[in-house]
């Protein structure tokens, strides 16, 4: 291994990192018996309906700032440059719609899953579909999450790979199992907690390193890094304006609009208006996020703007760019890289927690419930706490799947785009058309759940052409390990070489759809679901003649 070593994990790195597993188990005991502890699965799957919204609002960011947040977007902004930032009006666009439109139609109805609501808008087997596709979606989605971080961070600083992610896969089982969803939402709080302070101490080193913001933002601006505008209306580029904002809110209701494990928390909530204000104040945490998110990228761009550690194979892929930050600046303060590693962890475990609860709550509700009516309510939050158990299990098995899957935050985009973007067609089509049917539906949940996963699967198979994926330029030239026989380091410049230049090659083989069709840009997935799903829905639901159920909220449940 002829890597110059930069820092490597010491006794207090681990420390720091046992504590964070450690608080977060300790949270999990304590809400197993607080309280009279968990008697019914009400009470075990959305914490009896009596949240408040500052720990719930905090919980919604923690999980959906996974691991790959931390370790992906920097890494992102680093490569492609700031343009990623306007997902922030893409952040506003999808909690205003979620608040506005599917909240108050689920809390009104009281219920648990929210594919409940398509047995009440339409029928039993449009239920089941949203279940089953559900349940495959989060458990790929999961193992990519507990795997791909520990990948990363294992390869740049040595951190055991397969006792990470068991440890964690561990953790977050047992707390899930005893505490249910008031532990879920508190080891969040403590999560979030976490992964601010991991993010504040890189930006806090990386601005001492680097003697100001100013120079930061200056050695960006040269590099091209404060790409905020760009206009270009072409659905085939990866980034631009119109992409993230019409691409990225699609992709993004789905999450926080119709997934249960989003749903579930704010539904969680005491009253409408705390579920409302839980959403807003979680908008707040997205924005902080993203703009820690930004100025690490940044930062990370300013120390290596003239030697980047990708192209001169320091490291093999993007997302051990961050670690190798961290290492490099933090190398002289013990115990802090163990913090940025347990920040992306906490990201880790907060996104599985709500993933395992969210599909023992769909698990119970959608497919126990119904079938086996005589349950007792004791015997239910038993069930429910080995539902939890079961996919904690299943969770860190596909961990081993993903270990054989490529690249991460793209796959991990694309399974929500393919999956998700029907699912909001699908409730769209129940909320805002009265006059959508069974039939409609589930012709049109088919057809768009086809086109999303022709175009997602074509798109892993035949990668976007380099001058669609614009990803701006690194240098080689300050590396002082000048190799002999390159004459010269000048030849470093060149575009980081990707499994899209072997492709190129082979261009011969491509065939025409490549170069349009699956070249659309990955967020752009979730949007071509929805569309799909809603425009067969209304002319299927048309043809067929109408069908109007109207659903009356349950007088109990205001």
């Amino acid at each position: 291994n002829t890597t110059p070593r930069i820092g490597h994990f010491t006794v207090w790195d681990y420390v720091v990192f046992g504590a964070m597993l450690l608080v977060s188990a300790v949270i999990g005991v304590y809400y197993a018996f607080a309280g009279g502890g968990q008697q019914t699965s009400k009470d075990f799957l959305m914490g009896g309906r009596s949240m408040s919204a500052l720990p719930v609002a905090l919980s919604l960011t923690a999980s959906f700032m996974s691991a790959v947040t931390v370790l992906g977007t920097p890494a992102e902004i680093y490569l492609y440059g700031a343009i990623f930032c306007i997902f922030a009006i893409t952040y506003f666009l999808v909690v205003v719609i979620s608040a506005e439109v599917f909240l108050p139609v689920f809390y009104r109805l009281g219920i648990t899953s929210t594919y409940e609501y398509l047995e009440l808008r339409f029928n039993k087997y449009l239920r089941l579909c949203g279940t089953i596709l559900f349940i495959i979606q989060t458990i790929l989605y999961t193992g990519i999450v507990i795997y791909a971080p520990a990948l990363a961070l294992n390869q740049v600083t040595g951190f055991d790979l397969w006792g990470a992610v068991i440890a964690t896969g561990i953790v977050c089982t047992f707390y899930c199992t005893l505490g249910g969803l008031k532990a879920v939402v508190w080891t969040d709080v403590f999560q979030v907690g976490i992964m601010v302070a991991g993010f504040s101490s890189v930006i806090i080193r990386a601005v001492v390193v680097q003697e100001g913001i100013g120079r930061i933002l200056n050695d960006s601006y040269h590099g091209g890094r404060l790409n905020f505008w760009d206009f270009n209306p072409n659905p085939l580029q990866r980034h631009t304006f119109w992409t993230i904002i019409i691409g990225g809110t699609f992709t993004w209701t789905g999450i926080y609009g119709v997934n249960q494990s989003q749903v579930q928390r704010y539904i969680a909530c005491k009253t409408s208006f705390q579920a409302k204000l839980s959403l807003y104040i979680n908008l707040l945490g997205l924005w902080a996020i993203l703009v820690c998110a930004m100025f690490c990228g940044l930062a990370m761009y300013s120390i290596y703007h003239d030697c980047d550690p990708w192209t001169a194979k320091r490291v093999s892929a993007p997302d051990q760019l961050m670690p190798y930050l961290v290492l490099d600046i933090l190398r002289d303060f013990p115990g802090v890289p163990g913090l940025f590693v347990a920040s992306a962890y906490s990201g880790t475990l907060s996104t599985v927690s709500s993933s395992i609860n969210a599909l023992a709550a769909v698990t119970v509700e959608d497919l126990i419930k119904p079938y086996f009516s005589s349950l007792s309510e004791k015997k239910l939050s038993w069930i429910s706490k080995g539902m939890s158990l079961f996919y904690g299990g299943v969770c860190i098995a596909m961990a081993g799947v993903a270990s054989l899957l490529g690249s991460l935050l793209q796959a991990a985009l694309s399974i929500f785009g393919m999956v998700g973007g029907p699912l909001l067609g699908l409730f769209s089509l129940g909320i805002l058309f009265s006059f959508a049917n069974p039939i409609g539906a589930f012709v049109g949940l088919i057809g768009g759940f086809t086109v999303s996963l022709w175009v997602g699967i074509g798109a892993q198979i035949y990668p976007p052409l380099p001058e669609r994926t614009m990803s701006l330029n690194l240098t080689t030239i300050g590396c002082d390990i000048g190799s002999p026989g390159t004459g010269g380091n000048w030849t470093a410049t060149t575009e980081m070489p990707t499994l899209t230049t072997l492709v190129h090659l082979q261009g011969t083989e491509r065939p025409v759809l490549a170069d349009y069709w699956y070249s659309l840009s990955y967020l752009y997935f979730s949007t071509l679901g929805t569309l799909v799903t809603i425009a067969l829905g209304m002319i299927v639901s048309l043809l067929t003649g109408t069908f109007s159920r109207q659903l009356d909220p349950r007088p109990d449940s205001i």
